[in-house]
């Protein structure tokens, strides 16, 4: 006779298998909630791209705009050189002065030094041109280098010209015009997103050694203007004005560049006033130096308004410069 046998499931394991799946609402609110999980990490991430994006684009801005002006005061200093043993006594008197400059002006790149101007410029950028001795024989010894990097030899005289100007894609940036080996000129870009580049010249009227005050090339050319020079021919008035010209009585120059940097999300950025040289600065004789104050909105236009940043520096010259 077979046993009988009685099963019994556990009360556990009958409400298991009693539970079918989810209804049709929780399935629903599962799918809500995953969903904002899912739309709040990739909000996360776009935003931490965007930060990480702007922190690269900001520091490349300050590396650049530390390098401009390494550039351009080790090209300012340059230009005080002498060869003592050529010029024992100094520079020639009778000859250019070794500083010129243009304000609120552009020049071509493969003209003549500063001969062949343009008189629209970015935002009232100015133009800096140095000029200073070479060294060793030719082709040069390697120790006097223009702003591009080339050898510039004893027979010879280096320029290291400052402008700003647009690329192909309309960009601005602060370029370096140069004479090659051949003779001809052209230009390289030193830094990009250049908003304005501006160039005070600290004046020395009571040899002194010290500037009295600091004025642009516009204002510099008036003063020469005003002198009355001697001399009856008008190669006599030139060798005059180049003995007594103002621009071989700078003890200093002063540089500032405004750089362009990210968008930038700060309350106000729209509203920003950049003044190159401090708000104090209001222009020679309280007119306007084109370019030394430039709002945002005009910057930034129909865009979003962005970060930008001053960089300036002040290189001061020996006596014998001028």
């Amino acid at each position: 006779m077979t046993p009988s046998v009685s099963w019994r499931a556990k009360p556990g394991l009958q409400a298991g298998l009693r539970q079918c799946g989810m209804t049709m609402a929780e399935l629903l609110v599962a799918m809500a909630v995953g969903l904002g999980v899912l739309l709040a990490a990739g909000s996360l991430f776009v935003w931490a791209n965007r930060a990480f994006a702007a922190q690269l684009e900001t520091a490349a801005m300050d590396d650049a705009g530390r390098y401009a002006l390494d550039v351009l005061a080790r090209a300012v200093r340059q230009s005080a050189a002498v060869d003592w043993e050529r010029d024992s006594g100094g520079p020639d008197a009778a000859a250019p002065a070794r500083l010129a400059g243009l304000d609120a002006r552009s020049v071509t790149r493969t003209g003549s030094g500063i001969d062949n101007v343009v008189a629209a410029s970015v935002n009232g950028s100015d133009v800096l041109a140095l000029r200073f001795p070479g060294s060793g024989a030719p082709p040069g010894d390697g120790t006097t280098l223009d702003c591009a990097g080339f050898a510039v030899h004893r027979d010879e005289e280096g320029w290291s010209i400052f402008y700003v100007a647009r690329n192909a894609r309309g960009d601005a940036e602060l370029r370096c015009k140069y004479r090659g080996n051949s003779g001809n000129w052209s230009a390289d870009a030193v830094v990009g997103a250049v908003d304005s580049f501006q160039v005070l010249y600290g004046l020395d009227l009571d040899a002194d050694g010290a500037p009295e005050r600091y004025v642009n090339a516009g204002t510099l050319a008036g003063l020469d203007g005003s002198l009355a020079l001697a001399g009856v021919t008008a190669a006599e008035r030139e060798a005059d004005l180049r003995r007594r010209t103002h621009w071989k009585k700078i003890a200093g120059v002063r540089v500032a560049l405004l750089l362009r940097g990210p968008h930038s999300p700060l309350e106000g950025a729209a509203s920003a006033i950049h003044d190159l040289f401090g708000p104090e600065y209001g222009g020679e004789q309280g007119g306007v130096d084109a370019g030394t104050r430039l709002a945002e909105t005009a910057l930034a236009g129909n865009g979003r308004p962005r970060y930008r940043k001053v960089f300036d520096a002040t290189v001061a010259l020996p006596s014998r410069v001028r």
